[in-house]
Protein backbone atom coordinates (compact mmCIF):
# COMPACT_ATOMS: atom_id res chain seq x y z
CA UNK A 1 0.00 0.00 0.00
CA UNK A 2 1.22 3.00 -1.09
CA UNK A 3 1.60 5.92 1.16
CA UNK A 4 0.34 9.54 0.03
CA UNK A 5 2.67 12.02 -0.73
CA UNK A 6 1.92 15.29 1.59
CA UNK A 7 0.67 18.16 -0.23
CA UNK A 8 3.00 21.00 -1.55
CA UNK A 9 2.26 24.14 -0.55
CA UNK A 10 1.30 26.42 -3.85
CA UNK A 11 3.50 29.24 -1.81
CA UNK A 12 6.35 27.33 -1.89
CA UNK A 13 6.00 26.33 -5.44
CA UNK A 14 5.92 29.92 -6.40
CA UNK A 15 8.85 31.29 -4.48
CA UNK A 16 11.05 27.75 -6.05
CA UNK A 17 9.73 29.15 -9.51
CA UNK A 18 10.77 32.62 -8.54
CA UNK A 19 14.56 31.73 -7.60
CA UNK A 20 14.89 29.73 -11.02
CA UNK A 21 13.44 32.51 -12.67
CA UNK A 22 16.21 35.06 -11.10
CA UNK A 23 18.88 32.16 -11.73
CA UNK A 24 18.28 32.33 -15.72
CA UNK A 25 17.57 36.06 -15.54
CA UNK A 26 20.83 36.11 -13.70
CA UNK A 27 22.71 33.93 -16.36
CA UNK A 28 21.20 36.06 -19.52
CA UNK A 29 21.98 39.54 -17.79
CA UNK A 30 25.57 39.28 -17.03
CA UNK A 31 28.43 38.80 -19.55
CA UNK A 32 30.47 35.77 -18.81
CA UNK A 33 32.47 34.84 -21.13
CA UNK A 34 32.94 31.19 -20.36
CA UNK A 35 34.72 30.80 -23.61
CA UNK A 36 37.53 33.42 -22.96
CA UNK A 37 38.30 32.43 -19.33
CA UNK A 38 38.60 28.51 -20.69
CA UNK A 39 40.62 29.68 -23.82
CA UNK A 40 44.20 27.98 -24.56
CA UNK A 41 45.64 32.32 -23.67
CA UNK A 42 43.62 32.47 -20.10
CA UNK A 43 44.72 29.30 -19.24
CA UNK A 44 48.67 29.34 -20.12
CA UNK A 45 48.53 32.65 -18.18
CA UNK A 46 47.29 31.70 -15.11
CA UNK A 47 49.50 28.92 -15.54
CA UNK A 48 52.47 31.18 -15.93
CA UNK A 49 50.96 33.75 -13.02
CA UNK A 50 50.94 30.50 -10.53
CA UNK A 51 54.36 29.42 -11.25
CA UNK A 52 55.64 33.00 -10.24
CA UNK A 53 54.28 31.51 -6.65
CA UNK A 54 57.24 29.09 -6.56
CA UNK A 55 59.53 28.57 -4.38
CA UNK A 56 57.57 30.49 -1.31
CA UNK A 57 60.39 32.34 0.53
CA UNK A 58 61.77 30.61 3.39
CA UNK A 59 64.22 32.82 4.79
CA UNK A 60 63.96 32.62 8.86
CA UNK A 61 63.56 36.14 9.00
CA UNK A 62 60.93 36.64 6.96
CA UNK A 63 59.20 33.15 8.23
CA UNK A 64 59.30 34.95 11.93
CA UNK A 65 57.47 38.18 10.75
CA UNK A 66 55.10 36.07 9.10
CA UNK A 67 54.08 34.07 12.08
CA UNK A 68 54.03 37.33 14.08
CA UNK A 69 51.52 38.45 11.82
CA UNK A 70 49.42 35.30 11.43
CA UNK A 71 49.70 35.81 15.74
CA UNK A 72 47.68 39.26 15.03
CA UNK A 73 45.18 37.69 12.32
CA UNK A 74 44.29 35.32 15.42
CA UNK A 75 44.45 37.74 18.25
CA UNK A 76 42.13 40.05 16.14
CA UNK A 77 39.52 37.72 15.26
CA UNK A 78 39.79 35.94 19.03
CA UNK A 79 39.16 39.60 20.57
CA UNK A 80 36.73 40.60 17.46
CA UNK A 81 34.79 37.61 18.25
CA UNK A 82 34.16 38.11 22.14
CA UNK A 83 33.68 40.89 21.91
CA UNK A 84 31.05 40.42 19.40
CA UNK A 85 29.40 37.53 21.13
CA UNK A 86 28.72 40.20 24.62
CA UNK A 87 27.03 42.83 22.51
CA UNK A 88 25.21 40.51 20.09
CA UNK A 89 24.01 39.00 23.86
CA UNK A 90 23.16 42.17 25.02
CA UNK A 91 21.30 42.52 21.89
CA UNK A 92 19.32 39.90 22.00
CA UNK A 93 17.80 39.12 25.73
CA UNK A 94 14.46 40.09 25.71
CA UNK A 95 13.60 43.85 27.11
CA UNK A 96 11.73 46.72 26.50
CA UNK A 97 12.82 48.84 23.20
CA UNK A 98 12.92 45.37 21.19
CA UNK A 99 12.27 46.72 17.92
CA UNK A 100 15.41 49.39 18.51
CA UNK A 101 17.46 46.27 19.32
CA UNK A 102 16.71 44.38 16.08
CA UNK A 103 17.25 48.06 14.09
CA UNK A 104 20.85 47.91 15.64
CA UNK A 105 21.55 44.57 14.76
CA UNK A 106 20.67 44.63 11.27
CA UNK A 107 22.30 47.89 10.64
CA UNK A 108 25.40 46.31 11.98
CA UNK A 109 25.55 43.02 10.08
CA UNK A 110 24.15 44.87 6.35
CA UNK A 111 27.38 46.96 6.62
CA UNK A 112 30.35 44.56 5.60
CA UNK A 113 33.79 44.46 7.28
CA UNK A 114 35.06 45.83 4.77
CA UNK A 115 33.48 48.85 4.74
CA UNK A 116 33.50 49.19 8.73
CA UNK A 117 37.41 48.79 8.38
CA UNK A 118 37.56 51.83 6.04
CA UNK A 119 35.01 54.12 8.28
CA UNK A 120 37.15 53.08 11.07
CA UNK A 121 40.65 54.13 9.59
CA UNK A 122 39.82 57.86 9.78
CA UNK A 123 39.25 57.51 13.89
CA UNK A 124 41.54 54.70 14.64
CA UNK A 125 44.00 54.85 11.82
CA UNK A 126 46.16 51.67 10.26
CA UNK A 127 46.53 48.91 12.24
CA UNK A 128 45.12 45.67 14.30
CA UNK A 129 42.61 47.91 16.15
CA UNK A 130 40.70 48.66 13.09
CA UNK A 131 40.22 45.43 12.15
CA UNK A 132 39.16 44.27 15.52
CA UNK A 133 36.46 46.78 15.76
CA UNK A 134 35.79 46.05 12.61
CA UNK A 135 35.09 42.28 13.09
CA UNK A 136 33.14 43.24 16.22
CA UNK A 137 30.51 45.53 14.82
CA UNK A 138 29.44 43.07 11.84
CA UNK A 139 29.40 40.00 14.32
CA UNK A 140 27.39 41.59 17.14
CA UNK A 141 24.58 42.00 14.77
CA UNK A 142 25.21 38.81 13.11
CA UNK A 143 25.53 36.86 16.22
CA UNK A 144 23.06 39.23 18.02
CA UNK A 145 20.46 37.98 15.58
CA UNK A 146 21.51 34.16 15.69
CA UNK A 147 21.52 34.37 19.86
CA UNK A 148 17.94 36.27 20.01
CA UNK A 149 16.34 33.45 17.34
CA UNK A 150 17.45 30.62 20.31
CA UNK A 151 16.78 32.51 23.04
CA UNK A 152 13.07 32.90 21.82
CA UNK A 153 12.49 29.30 20.64
CA UNK A 154 13.62 27.72 24.39
CA UNK A 155 11.39 25.94 26.14
CA UNK A 156 9.58 28.35 28.31
CA UNK A 157 8.91 25.90 31.07
CA UNK A 158 11.89 26.72 33.51
CA UNK A 159 10.98 30.37 32.95
CA UNK A 160 7.46 30.13 33.86
CA UNK A 161 8.42 28.29 37.08
CA UNK A 162 10.45 30.79 38.45
CA UNK A 163 7.77 33.50 37.43
CA UNK A 164 5.32 31.82 39.35
CA UNK A 165 7.78 31.81 42.21
CA UNK A 166 7.68 35.75 42.06
CA UNK A 167 11.45 35.96 40.17
CA UNK A 168 10.93 38.39 37.49
CA UNK A 169 13.88 40.15 35.02
CA UNK A 170 17.02 39.24 34.42
CA UNK A 171 17.31 36.74 37.04
CA UNK A 172 14.56 34.67 34.53
CA UNK A 173 17.22 34.94 31.74
CA UNK A 174 20.25 34.46 33.66
CA UNK A 175 18.68 31.12 35.86
CA UNK A 176 16.45 29.91 33.49
CA UNK A 177 16.67 30.98 29.83
CA UNK A 178 20.46 30.87 29.20
CA UNK A 179 21.67 27.77 30.61
CA UNK A 180 19.09 25.99 27.77
CA UNK A 181 21.10 27.50 25.32
CA UNK A 182 24.06 28.06 26.16
CA UNK A 183 25.80 24.77 24.33
CA UNK A 184 23.59 27.09 21.15
CA UNK A 185 24.97 29.95 21.97
CA UNK A 186 28.69 28.64 21.77
CA UNK A 187 28.24 26.89 18.81
CA UNK A 188 27.04 29.40 16.95
CA UNK A 189 29.95 31.89 18.81
CA UNK A 190 32.92 29.19 17.47
CA UNK A 191 31.55 29.38 14.26
CA UNK A 192 31.70 32.79 13.70
CA UNK A 193 35.13 32.86 15.02
CA UNK A 194 35.78 30.42 11.89
CA UNK A 195 34.57 33.26 9.65
CA UNK A 196 35.95 35.86 11.40
CA UNK A 197 39.67 34.24 10.72
CA UNK A 198 38.94 34.28 7.35
CA UNK A 199 37.58 37.92 7.61
CA UNK A 200 40.68 38.80 9.75
CA UNK A 201 43.06 38.09 6.54
CA UNK A 202 41.05 40.06 4.35
CA UNK A 203 40.96 42.71 6.30
CA UNK A 204 44.61 43.14 6.26
CA UNK A 205 44.16 44.62 2.81
CA UNK A 206 42.80 48.03 3.95
CA UNK A 207 45.52 48.50 6.77
CA UNK A 208 44.17 46.65 9.27
CA UNK A 209 47.44 44.80 10.27
CA UNK A 210 48.08 40.95 10.32
CA UNK A 211 48.46 38.74 7.71
CA UNK A 212 45.78 40.55 5.21
CA UNK A 213 48.62 43.83 5.27
CA UNK A 214 51.63 41.82 4.75
CA UNK A 215 49.73 40.04 1.79
CA UNK A 216 48.53 43.48 0.09
CA UNK A 217 52.92 44.89 0.30
CA UNK A 218 54.31 41.84 -0.96
CA UNK A 219 51.88 41.69 -3.77
CA UNK A 220 51.85 45.06 -4.62
CA UNK A 221 55.20 44.91 -4.87
CA UNK A 222 55.23 42.01 -6.99
CA UNK A 223 57.26 39.66 -4.63
CA UNK A 224 55.69 36.48 -5.31
CA UNK A 225 57.90 33.89 -3.34
CA UNK A 226 57.18 35.99 -0.12
CA UNK A 227 53.59 36.09 -1.12
CA UNK A 228 53.04 32.50 -1.71
CA UNK A 229 54.38 32.22 2.37
CA UNK A 230 52.05 34.54 3.07
CA UNK A 231 49.32 32.64 1.53
CA UNK A 232 50.42 29.71 2.74
CA UNK A 233 50.47 30.65 6.56
CA UNK A 234 46.78 32.00 5.99
CA UNK A 235 45.58 28.74 5.15
CA UNK A 236 47.79 26.86 7.65
CA UNK A 237 45.73 29.59 10.20
CA UNK A 238 42.57 29.19 8.69
CA UNK A 239 42.51 25.26 8.89
CA UNK A 240 43.96 25.22 12.35
CA UNK A 241 40.96 27.34 13.67
CA UNK A 242 38.37 25.45 11.43
CA UNK A 243 39.64 22.35 13.14
CA UNK A 244 39.66 23.64 16.59
CA UNK A 245 36.18 25.27 16.10
CA UNK A 246 34.85 21.56 14.84
CA UNK A 247 35.90 19.91 17.27
CA UNK A 248 34.80 21.79 20.61
CA UNK A 249 31.45 22.01 19.15
CA UNK A 250 31.33 18.59 18.40
CA UNK A 251 32.05 17.76 22.14
CA UNK A 252 29.23 20.72 23.22
CA UNK A 253 26.67 18.50 21.58
CA UNK A 254 27.45 15.55 22.73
Amino acid sequence: MSVPRPPVDWRVRVLLAALAALVVASFVSLDLQWRAFFSAEALGSMARFVAEFFPPTHDPVFVAKVARGAGETLAMSLLGTALAAVGGLLLALPRRGRWLARWLMNALRAVPELVWAALLLVAAGLGPMTGTLALALHTTGVLGRLFGEAIENAPPGPAEALRAQGVEGWRVAAWATLPQVLPQLVSYTLYRWENNIRAAAVLGVVGAGGLGQMLAFHLGLFQMGRTATVLLAMIVLVLAVDAASVFTRRRLMR
